[in-house]
């Protein structure tokens, strides 16, 4: 039994709101626990440059952590004047996380940024932002195919994420922030809802990972992301 008194294959309690952001073209705010993300979807009737005239759109996203989302107040990164290296580094991850399920000729030229911005931190910020981005994605295209702007769904697949690791010599779900702190390996898997692996973070801190102790970690990702994928598609169904 964990500190939180979950088991070891157990997801922390999680949500999908819809409609939060109502400006935009979809919009989701997701909780696993302790960890809250603003999740928004906008469609921009352009493409970058050098995409232009190619026939297909594109798929961003952007990522930040508001000021007090953590203990103590964290300076916004603009004030700094350039991004911290893990900004980047998690904001790339989404958007190619976001792109690995949707049709870009399908989209058309046109771009959606996917903004995440955690409210509250507590572990697993960029698999919870995945997670989120992809009902706001999905929202942002289903509101393109009522208004005619396109003719069939571009997103054709689910995308969802979720962190694994190995804390105290064995394979957990749903790692909080105390465990992440400590663990010996810290993973994170973005699987595809039709079964498929669209991108594996694994990292060992204290000693290398055993393979066996991956295909655990494996297992129990696929077992989570089985769960979060019904959630987004049931959150997905109450919206439309």
């Amino acid at each position: 039994m964990r500190a939180s008194g979950r088991q070891n294959n157990e997801l922390r309690q999680f949500s999908f709101e819809t409609g939060i952001m109502p400006y935009a073209e979809g919009s989701c705010l997701v909780q696993f626990g302790n960890t809250h993300v603003l999740c928004s979807a906008s469609v921009e009737s352009r493409v970058p440059p050098w995409m232009r005239g190619s026939g297909k759109g594109w798929v961003t996203a952007e990522y930040g952590m508001l000021p007090r989302s953590t203990h103590s107040r964290m300076r916004r990164e603009a004030t700094a004047g350039k991004q911290s290296g893990r900004t980047q580094e998690i904001q790339r991850l989404i958007g190619r996380s976001l792109r690995a399920v949707i049709d870009l000729e399908a989209l058309g030229e046109r771009q959606i940024v996917l903004d995440c911005d955690v409210m509250k931190a507590d572990g697993g910020t960029r698999t919870a932002s995945i997670c989120g981005a992809w009902v706001a994605l999905k929202l942002a295209c289903q509101g393109l195919l009522k208004e005619g702007l396109i003719t069939i769904d571009p997103v054709y697949d689910m995308a969802a994420a979720i962190s694994c690791g190995v804390v105290d010599d064995i394979p957990v779900l749903d790692l909080e922030y105390e465990e992440d702190s400590r663990a010996q390996t810290d993973a994170n898997f973005v699987l595809s809802g039709t079964g498929g692996i669209i991108e594996v973070q694994a990292t060992a801190e204290d000693k290398p990972l055993a393979f066996d102790d991956f295909d655990a970690l494996m297992v129990l990702a696929r077992q989570g992301c089985t769960e979060i994928f019904a959630a987004q598609k049931k959150a997905v169904e109450a919206a439309t």
